[in-house]
């Protein structure tokens, strides 16, 4: 069986990946707007062991999550919107081979992005794939203490940890429509991880 999980670099979707590698042919996609260089996804992945490749994303989408953002004055509903899309995106499949099921990093304690149970099965429904979010039962500290058993991970603020993610992309383009301040408005200070490779006798 096939799967293709939306990766970032980060520990959760490289926890997810590990846990779904005994059942399926793991593939890592990184979504992209084509803002950034989806680069450090490639290096995570190769470090876990695990092919990687990129799907295009919808630009309009990523103007609305922008747009939703600076309205809002934070970015939840933003980020949501395309972390949504993304599932739907990499669902489809037109981007590869067709997948059996497309599955994610979110968590039990996630309060954006999630997945809820209609829009999963809507999904299934719609493009005939298993929607899978492995650590949707795991909180955060169990979450942590199997990323220290088997992942190698770098952590700093969300400027200085280069990843392939959806923020990553959004906060580029707050600066470009709106200007250097509104990124420090938008978003709170947040601690970001990014995968370097497995830890000593994993895999």
């Amino acid at each position: 069986m096939r799967s293709a999980l939306l990766f970032s670099a980060g520990k959760d979707s490289s926890l997810a990946a590990l846990l779904l590698d005994p059942f399926y042919d793991v593939t890592l996609v990184s979504g992209t707007f084509g803002v950034v260089d989806p680069e450090p996804a490639r290096e995570a992945a190769a470090a876990l062991g695990f092919a990687h490749e990129t799907v295009e994303l919808d630009p309009a989408v990523a103007s609305e999550a922008v747009e939703r953002m600076y309205a809002d004055g934070y970015p939840r509903n933003g980020v949501q919107l395309v972390h949504e899309h993304a599932v739907e995106r990499v669902a489809a499949g037109e981007w590869t081979e067709r997948v059996d099921a497309v599955a994610d990093g979110t968590r039990r304690d996630d309060r954006v992005p999630t997945v809820e149970r209609p829009l999963a099965q809507s999904v299934e429904d719609r493009f005939d794939v298993d929607y899978l979010a492995p650590l949707a039962g795991i909180g955060r500290g169990a979450v942590d203490d199997m990323v220290a058993d088997r992942l190698v991970v770098e952590t700093g603020p969300s400027e200085t940890v280069a990843k392939a993610d959806y923020e990553v992309e959004l906060r580029a383009m707050l600066v470009e429509e709106y200007g250097d301040g509104t990124v420090d408005e938008v978003f709170p200070d947040h601690t970001q991880s990014r995968v370097r490779g497995l830890s000593d006798g994993s895999r």
